[in-house]
């Protein structure tokens, strides 16, 4: 078979093909509520419809106060979860895996949308206070919000948050679970020495840092069926290099630790812990190195996806068929093209390899 469309098999789910919907925030929930709308079920269920593999919802808050925007999908509450049960049932009708991504923004929540300007918002104006390991706000050019250093107390409620998110998602339906910990949200914020100034037992040493990602990790691993696989997304590198930050030899070392406490798959992205936390050359596969060198170094067998500049067919299958990371995640590709995998079974003249709707059949030669 084309590389691109053998399946993955992780634990007993198997994603049909190698193509995954990235999380990309759509900021389109009504009345502040965290409730999925007629515009997500649109937007995650035609990737599906368009062939890929995997559709992963947004990063979707696993507290009202862990949303980036007040517009932002979550899963507190039963009530949403029901709304994204319609959406996993229509995903896995099409022969897609449907994964939701559980998140906390941490200091960079409380924010407008950004066709509003991604300003902070203040909670006299529909903001709420935010919280972070160390107390420090994000460093906006607006006053921020108050930050609050999370106690004991409170690391222990994000975590018990994150546990009962996942228990929502599995009843709502979905097959993968991934845990945010990139992009300098709540995780990724006590990962990096540039944001975690604690001297408490989540902070100072590598050990210290990485045990709230650890923790929550296996908290959605506990509660998260045996046969289906537990995802993570990090940042594999803070793209500071003249100062004391996140590394890729750190994220080798993280795989290893999350690979021991139940993840199957390291989502390797990069960046976002600081405004100036930006790579020099955005260019095609540009953090595919960082996704080879953790599938290559790690002393687990934990698989790798990758993501960043990805727009070919011809660039996925190569990925996958040189071994290079296990996974393609493509992100403003499925912006532009909600039928990516469709269009790339007739570019690699693999239509054979994939079914398709039925309805569409006509149009692509399957």
């Amino acid at each position: 078979m084309t590389a691109l469309f053998t399946p993955l098999a992780l634990r007993e789910t198997t994603i049909p093909n190698r193509v995954m919907v990235s999380p990309m925030c759509q900021y389109s929930c009504d009345a502040r509520d965290g409730v999925a709308t007629d515009w997500h079920r649109t937007h995650l269920t035609s990737r599906a419809v368009g062939g890929a593999g995997l559709v992963m919802t947004e990063a979707t808050a696993v507290e009202a106060r862990g949303r980036i925007s007040p517009e932002d999908l979550g899963i507190w509450t039963d009530e949403q979860a029901a709304a994204l049960e319609p959406i996993t049932e229509f995903v896995r009708d099409q022969g897609s895996v449907p994964g939701i991504q559980l998140a906390h923004a941490g200091r960079k929540a409380s924010t407008s949308r950004p066709w509003e300007g991604h300003e902070p918002l203040q909670p006299d104006a529909g903001g709420w206070d935010v919280v972070g390991p160390s107390g420090e706000p994000w460093p906006y050019d607006d006053e921020a919000p108050a930050t609050q250093r999370l106690t004991r107390d409170d690391i222990e409620s994000v975590v018990d948050s994150f546990r009962a998110a996942a228990e929502r998602a599995r009843e709502a339906g979905f097959e993968v679970a991934e845990v945010h910990a990139a992009h300098g949200y709540l995780l990724h914020e006590f990962c990096s020495p540039v944001t975690n100034e604690r001297e408490d037992g989540y902070g100072g040493d590598f050990d210290g840092r990485i045990r709230l990602t650890r923790e929550v990790t296996a908290a959605v691993r506990e509660v998260w069926p045996d046969g289906k696989p537990v995802f993570v997304r990090i940042s594999a590198t803070d793209w500071l290099p003249d100062r004391e930050s996140w590394t890729v030899e750190d994220s080798v070392r993280l795989a290893d630790d999350l690979a021991d406490v139940g993840a199957d798959l390291i989502d390797v992205s990069g960046g976002g812990i600081s405004p100036d936390s930006w790579p020099e050359n955005a260019g095609p596969n540009y953090q595919l190195p960082y996704a080879e060198r953790i599938g290559s170094e790690s002393s687990s067998d934990i698989a790798v996806g990758t993501v960043g500049g990805i727009t070919t067919p011809e660039q996925a299958a190569a990925i996958v068929a040189n071994d290079r990371a296990d996974l393609t995640i493509v992100g403003r590709e499925h912006l532009r093209d909600p039928y990516f995998t469709l269009h790339a079974a007739q570019a690699l003249d693999a239509t054979d390899e994939i079914e398709g709707p039925p309805q569409y059949r006509r149009a692509f030669g399957f």
